[in-house]
């Protein structure tokens, strides 16, 4: 196996990890009483773990090399679904595992995207981001693919995804130990305060036009659009037949959507980052759309087209952001950049729980419909503002 799959193998692990719980929420729902509100703040706890996780781990990768901040997450990655195991549907259980995974997610999304870009040095640029989109996306689809077909027709429906997990990380761990990691961990100089000499560097990055302006606000619809479509919809729209496995259908391909779009993403991003990002939104305002005829219909075939559209979403503004943000980042604020991004896109992870909030005050469809008018105005602003705005060259892919 490849050094750079290797690194991989570890965020598509921590990824199925992280996504294998979205068809489970209909199993809590249905079989064990567990209120909407409880299901959707253990979803949130996931994004409550993971941001401040996401940004010590560029620190700790710094000091000890990626390699091990890394295969901590695999193993925290591994915690997070005993927990959920051995819990059940105690609250404490949900809230633990969640926020558990969502710890190691940060750990491992910041520095194994670095970690991959450096094993990917001969591939050419933008190489290691699309690499890590790809390994990403993959894991994210394929884990609540699987976990929805398994709940649904073989027992223990609310343990055998899990365990599944843990079989696939023990078969994995044993590659991502022995991969090498280029990088030479900077003891000495974060002992001597080297840390507090990188933090102005990563302050000047992160303040590039392009972040500003293009990168950070459109970040959120990164993973606000696919958690629209896999933990919200099937909750909203009746499903019928196996709801359990359909929900796991519509999560995985939401995000396989994701994963077959990077392709083409990588080809636009050759006419620049921004028309990338600009597809992006675009198929952010068809998928929302989309998403507010199929609740205001109760039309589930209709979820098809949305989830297609808002994965396409997904892909597109995931490679979008990591390329760029890989093509202004030194590789010593690499890791912490893209935490920076991740930490921006993970706010979408709140969706479920706004949804909620908002259902007295604002019905889903009309706040689906608010949402792709956002979205739609976010693509001639983030334009016009790149160009108003003072400084270098945009970075064009």
């Amino acid at each position: 196996m490849r050094s750079w799959m290797r690194a991989a193998s570890a965020m598509f692990v921590v990824g199925w990890g992280a996504n294998q719980f979205s068809p489970l929420l209909l199993v809590y729902r249905a079989d064990s009483g567990v209120t909407a509100s409880v299901v959707t703040t253990a979803f949130a706890a996931y994004a409550a773990g993971l941001i401040p996780a996401l940004l010590l781990a560029a620190r700790f990768a710094q000091r000890f090399g990626r390699r091990e901040v890394v295969c901590a997450a695999l193993v925290l990655s591994a915690v997070a679904s005993a927990v959920l195991l051995a819990g059940g549907d105690r609250f404490w259980a949900l809230m633990l595992g969640r926020l558990v995974a969502g710890v190691a997610s940060g750990a491992a999304f910041g520095p194994g995207t670095a970690w991959i870009k450096d094993l990917s040095a001969d591939a050419g640029p933008g190489a290691g981001a699309r690499r890590a989109a790809v390994a990403l996306s993959a894991g994210f689809g394929g884990g609540p693919l699987v976990a929805g077909i398994l709940a649904q027709w073989l027992a223990a429906p609310e343990a055998l995804p899990y365990l599944v997990h843990l079989c696939l990380t023990a078969a994995v761990a044993p590659f991502v130990w022995n991969a090498p990691d280029p990088a030479v961990p900077d003891v000495a100089a974060t002992a001597a305060g080297g840390s507090r000499q990188a933090r102005p560097r990563l302050r000047t990055a992160l303040l590039q036009r392009e972040f500003r302006w293009e990168v950070a606000p459109s970040a959120p619809l990164v993973f606000g659009a696919p958690t629209t479509s896999f933990a919200v919809l099937p909750a909203l729209v009746p499903l019928h037949g196996p709801d359990i496995a359909a929900g796991g259908g519509i999560a995985g391909l939401t995000l396989l959507t994701g994963l077959l779009v990077q392709p083409p993403a990588r080809r636009l991003s050759r006419r620049g980052s921004h028309v990338t990002r600009r597809w992006g939104l675009a198929a952010a305002v068809l998928g929302f759309l989309l998403a507010a005829a199929a609740v205001r219909l109760a039309e589930p075939v209709l979820l098809i087209p949305a989830a297609m559209a808002l994965g396409a979403c997904y892909g597109l503004l995931l490679v979008a952001g990591l390329s760029q943000v890989e093509g202004w980042a030194g590789p010593r604020d690499l890791a912490g950049a893209a935490a920076v991004f991740y930490c921006l896109a993970y706010l979408g992870f709140v969706t479920p729980l706004v949804v909620t909030a908002l259902h007295g005050v604002l019905p889903p469809a009309p706040l689906f419909v608010c949402a792709a008018a956002t979205a739609a105005i976010l693509i001639p602003a983030t334009a016009l503002l790149r160009r108003a705005s003072p400084g270098h060259p945009s970075h064009t892919g």
